[in-house]
């Protein structure tokens, strides 16, 4: 069964993007980046809301020839892995390997994993808030940036309870709900 894993890089006071929606400063640099691939790599299937999405599918068209290593292996996990696209709004998707959902259907995304030889993220703090409510997050990958933002689009929703055991993954801790 694969496991539902929530991968983000959050501010200090635990922030995804500021006020206006600027997410620059979370850019990863070489090592985190390198760190990210290696955490993506057994990652079979991306669960994306639309404005997560619509941010992610450069990596499909991105030439990878004049980019760094690490740049051009994310690319190649990226194009490699299934993507699903939750919305109402997005007409049509513009990757391979992508399909689109209207609704976030819980029961669907359970038994995506029971039946799913790999691992699966879910990514984007609105998208990832209804998989917590359901019970879904097994994993959290929270990427702490070194950076207080203050206020903005929060990375992890309001109202959630989660008691969790705690594991490290290449020295990084790991929350893993029970």
């Amino acid at each position: 069964m694969a496991e539902l894993i929530y991968a983000v890089i959050v501010s200090l006071d635990g922030y995804i993007a500021d006020q206006e929606g600027n997410f620059d400063w979370a850019e990863p640099d070489e090592e985190v980046h390198s760190f990210i691939n290696e955490l993506e790599r057994p990652v079979g299937t991306y669960l994306y809301g639309r404005r997560m999405y619509e941010t992610m599918a450069v990596w499909e068209t991105l030439p990878t020839h004049d980019q760094p290593l690490f740049i051009a292996e994310f690319a190649g996990i990226w194009r490699a892995a299934d993507k699903v696209v939750y919305s109402n709004t997005l007409g049509s998707v513009s990757t391979p390997r992508t399909r689109l959902e209207r609704s976030f259907e819980p029961e669907a995304v359970r038994r995506m994993k029971a039946a799913s030889p790999r691992d699966i993220t879910i990514a984007g703090p609105t998208l990832a808030a209804h998989a917590f409510d359901a019970g879904l997050v097994d994993v959290c990958h929270l990427l702490v940036s070194p950076i207080i933002v203050g206020d903005g689009k929060k990375a992890l929703p309001d109202g959630v309870r989660l008691i969790s055991s705690l594991r490290t993954s290449a020295g990084f801790p790991t929350v893993r709900s029970s």
